[in-house]
């Protein structure tokens, strides 16, 4: 194995997880938004709201954990 091939094999690891955090920042943020796109605060949300925003939470958390389970597997 020469020096470029680890490299790229470092540099691969590297940028996928720079990735993954990205991809999950934006789940996370898109998971906490209330009315619209107000990013309304969790006082201002109502029962109804917050348990969407729970139940989009935990769907995004189910989805992060398949998209690892993939990756492993491929």
């Amino acid at each position: 194995m020469n020096v470029n091939r680890i490299v790229n094999m470092i540099i691969r690891r590297v940028v996928g997880k720079l990735i993954n955090r990205g991809m999950d920042a934006g789940i996370d943020l898109a998971a906490k938004r209330g009315r619209g796109g107000s990013g309304g605060s969790a006082q201002e949300m109502t029962a109804e709201e917050r348990a969407r925003a729970s139940q989009a939470k935990a769907l995004a958390k189910k989805a992060r954990k398949g998209a690892r389970i993939t990756r492993k597997l491929f």
